[in-house]
């Protein structure tokens, strides 16, 4: 039986400070001006304004309409425009003038593109890298539908992190991801450490759409076996009226034991929380793993114990 989601817990309410209102005000106008898209507006995420407010943004490239209409995602979906030339020079720009420290570039699919925009993900990098030597870069990338050149051309723009979400257990993927594969998505994350093994990986994924607590330990099992370095494990709440319902919603206490369970499965860092997304909180979660996060070999990271406990935020 599905949730009402007017019914949702205490815990789920987010607050900010009154004062945030002209900060997030002030992101939304420099977005404006450098036609940039935000994944934060574009899904409708929760944590919008807490993360505007920390002059924190991540960047949606490649436009902000999606090629394939998965039914959990409020972004967008149709016919996308040609990718916009002067787009990374402008999130270049728009780095600097945030002064950010560590930033997270995603995009919607783009399946009309013959490299699904990996080209662009490319330029992105090398722009920031350019007039922001400092800055470390996180891209979160789609599937490439699956090719390994696409992905070779991402990572060989040398981002400090890859990240690729799973979304949800097998069983649920293939009703609510038209045109993706659970499989090819730990497929992709695997090829990441074959390209680069330095460059770090990362994934996510939602709960509350009726997994179990034993398909959520499968996914992580599933997710460390392909060396995935970085976990994330947050609420779904449904965006609007017009994606699938919310099927339950998960108590604090069960996300404290699901990053207890990644910790012990030997994940370098893991973010659990009803509001936590793959990218909230992305720098502090950077910053928790130990300096020789690369360069292991899949024996060694597989067999290895984690040096260093991951300090979580549960919200």
């Amino acid at each position: 039986m599905q949730t009402d989601q007017k019914k949702m817990p205490s815990w789920l309410v987010a607050t900010v400070p009154a004062e945030a209102g002209e900060k997030v005000a002030a992101m939304r106008r420099l977005l404006s001006r450098g036609r940039l898209n935000s994944v934060c507006q574009s899904a409708r995420c929760p944590n919008i304004a807490e993360c505007f407010s920390k002059g924190t943004v991540t960047f949606m490239i490649l436009g902000d309409v999606c090629t394939r209409n998965c039914l959990f995602c409020a972004v967008n979906k149709g016919t996308p425009c040609n990718p916009d030339p002067e787009e990374p020079s402008h999130i270049a720009e728009a780095v600097r003038a945030l002064n950010l420290r560590h930033v997270v570039v995603t995009s919607v699919t783009r399946d009309d593109l013959n490299d699904g925009g990996s080209l662009h993900y490319s330029a992105v990098v090398k722009a920031i890298r350019s007039s922001n030597p400092n800055t470390r870069i996180e891209l979160l990338i789609p599937d490439f539908c699956g090719s390994k050149q696409a992905l070779k051309t991402a990572v060989d723009s040398k981002p400090d992190v890859i990240g690729h979400n799973v979304e949800t257990a097998p069983r649920i993927f293939k009703d609510i991801r038209s045109g993706a594969s659970f499989e090819r998505s730990l497929r992709l994350i695997d090829q990441i450490k074959e390209i680069d093994c330095t460059v770090a990986t990362k994934s996510g994924f939602m709960v509350g759409l009726g997994e179990t607590k034993q398909e959520v330990l499968e996914i992580l099992s599933l997710l460390r076996d392909v060396r995935c370095d970085i976990v994330t494990i947050g609420q779904y709440l449904r965006p609007s009226f017009e994606q699938v319902s919310v099927v339950e919603y998960i108590h604090p206490e069960l996300f404290a034991y699901y990053k207890i369970e990644a910790e012990k499965m030997g994940f370098k860092a893991a973010l659990t929380g009803p509001l936590v997304r793959s990218s909230f909180d992305a720098s502090v979660l950077f910053d928790t793993l130990p300096e020789s996060h690369g360069a292991v070999s899949r024996r060694d990271f597989k067999n290895s114990e984690i040096g260093d406990k991951t300090h979580v935020r549960n919200i």
